[in-house]
């Protein structure tokens, strides 16, 4: 009834999986800033483009 060092082998795995998770740089809140902008900037682009379209085929 013994798992023998599965116990361990499993904890090790675990370790390694939690340590690539946090591997790397995380964004800037400054980074992210600019990324929100820009996303904002895009969609209202899209939204008047699709506006105008919606006015052009009404007419």
């Amino acid at each position: 009834m013994s798992r023998g060092n599965q116990r361990d082998k499993d904890r090790e795995r675990a370790q390694k999986k939690a340590a690539a998770n946090n591997k790397g740089p995380k964004q800037s809140a400054q980074r992210l800033s600019n990324k929100r902008e820009a996303d904002a900037q895009a969609l209202a682009a899209k939204v008047a483009a699709k506006q105008a379209k919606a006015t052009v085929t009404s007419s």
